[in-house]
């Protein structure tokens, strides 16, 4: 299993660089925290159990709004690859299941 995130600002159309993610168990108990790349990508985020995690984004700079944005997913198999973008503006945001 494997894990990666990225993060695109959808106002410019480019990559949200060096922003704080967070890798956290559904209890709660911080596993990683990177800094996005200058492609707005996380590559090395820990392979997590299967079960319910939650990636935490402070986005911030980016949207008055939305200070941070949580995604809650759920590893269902651990030798599947996961990744979970976020597409973030000023005032909305949207995330799925990418490949």
């Amino acid at each position: 299993m494997s894990l990666s995130t990225h993060v695109l600002n959808a106002v410019t159309g480019r990559p949200a660089a060096g922003l704080r993610v967070q890798l956290s168990r559904a209890d709660g108990t911080v596993l990683a925290e990177r800094h996005t790349d200058d492609d707005g990508r996380v590559k090395d985020l820990p392979a997590p159990e299967t079960g319910t995690h939650r990636l935490t984004f402070d986005t911030g700079e980016i949207s008055p709004f939305y200070p941070s944005v949580a995604i809650d997913f759920t590893v269902a198999d651990p030798a599947a690859h996961y990744h979970v973008p976020l597409l973030l503006s000023p005032y909305s945001y949207s995330t799925y299941r990418g490949s």
